[in-house]
């Protein structure tokens, strides 16, 4: 009976690490500008991989195996966020300013869509 609500209770940790890569996913592709697919991206891929880890760690029990998997949940945990603030940073720097808004008119200084009124 444990067995079998573990192995049901890392299907639904999967499942739901999986919805949040796939949406995700769907940010990147529906977002208007470059930081906001950065923010669906970094958020949505650091949330649904630790779930999917947390997922497995759960299916391998106690074992090497699971120690393994934590190790990389916390590599990620860290780097993740950080590689994503540096890819933000770095764009910043190179004059990339964010899209905010063409229907009132205030688009932002250097954006290619400013004329578009």
């Amino acid at each position: 009976m444990l067995d079998m609500s573990v192995v049901i209770l890392s299907c639904i940790i999967l499942g739901a690490g999986a919805f949040f890569v796939v949406v995700g996913a769907v940010g990147v592709y529906r977002f208007p500008d470059f930081y906001t697919r950065l923010h669906a991206a970094g958020v949505t891929d650091t949330m649904g991989s630790e779930l999917i880890l947390l997922g497995l760690v759960l299916q391998a029990g106690f074992s090497l195996i699971a120690v393994k998997l934590i190790f990389i949940g916390l590599f990620l945990f860290i780097t993740s966020p950080t590689a994503t603030h540096a890819i933000a940073n770095a764009a910043l720097t190179a004059g990339l300013r964010p899209f905010l808004s063409v229907r009132a008119g205030t688009a932002s200084p250097g954006s290619d869509r400013s004329d578009q009124e």
